[in-house]
């Protein structure tokens, strides 16, 4: 699995450009299919157009873009079955998170984990998708970061690039009764880990995530 840039070799210009780029696409502000021309993206961010063209690399490597010769270079979407099988990875790994964060104990993400569940009670009491939205992408990474390890982590990262998983996510929540059936898997989820039951927490999680993948092909 490629990984991102480590921060460290890109210029000042080129981290920028590339992790403003990146947030536009995972978060759905550039559309798959919508055309990215260096000119204008030097442009708007006020660079050279070299920062850009780093940044177009990076992303092609990370499957974000594609290059089409003699077209122009645009935002990709993956096809179905490379988003099954992305799916299938995250599966993996969000159960392998959850195992490793329920065998830490009482530490600080599970503090966090619970507020997380009491607003996104609010949020679906209240039907906000969009904010309800924002609260599982934070429940699926507080659970990653407090599994403690590295390369779990840096993994995921590139996985969830990949999937534009925000831009998914939003999608398939606004099917009827999606968001109450996330909140109770994330509750199933979040009970496992307080208890301490390992392989209870990664089997729940697994099983939200293939729950959460029927309703994003579905969708």
């Amino acid at each position: 699995m490629p990984q991102p840039m480590e921060a460290a070799t890109l210029t000042g210009a080129q981290a920028r450009v590339l992790d403003a780029l990146r947030t536009a696409i995972i978060s759905g502000d550039h559309q798959p299919g919508t055309p990215l021309s260096e000119v204008s993206l030097a442009e708007q961010h006020g660079v050279s157009r070299t920062p850009v063209r780093e940044a177009l690399k990076q992303l092609q490597i990370e499957g974000l873009i594609e290059v089409r010769p003699r077209v122009g270079t645009f935002v990709r979407s993956p096809s179905r079955r490379e988003v099954i099988e992305l799916f299938e990875l995250k599966e993996v790994l969000e159960g392998m998170g959850a195992r490793l964060l329920a065998a830490r104990g009482r530490v600080p993400p599970l503090d966090e984990l619970e507020e997380n569940i009491e607003r996104s009670r609010l949020a679906v009491a209240a039907d906000d998708h969009d904010g309800y939205a924002d609260l599982v992408h934070a429940f699926h990474s507080t659970i990653i970061d407090g599994a403690d390890n590295t390369q779990l982590k840096n993994h995921y990262r590139t996985l969830m690039n990949q999937l534009a998983y925000h831009r998914l996510v939003a999608r398939s929540l606004n099917r009827p009764g999606r968001l109450g059936a996330s909140l109770s898997e994330h509750e199933k989820v979040l009970q496992h880990i307080r208890e301490k039951d390992g392989y209870g927490a990664e089997f729940a999680m697994r099983d939200h995530v293939r729950s959460s993948e029927r309703e994003t092909l579905s969708s």
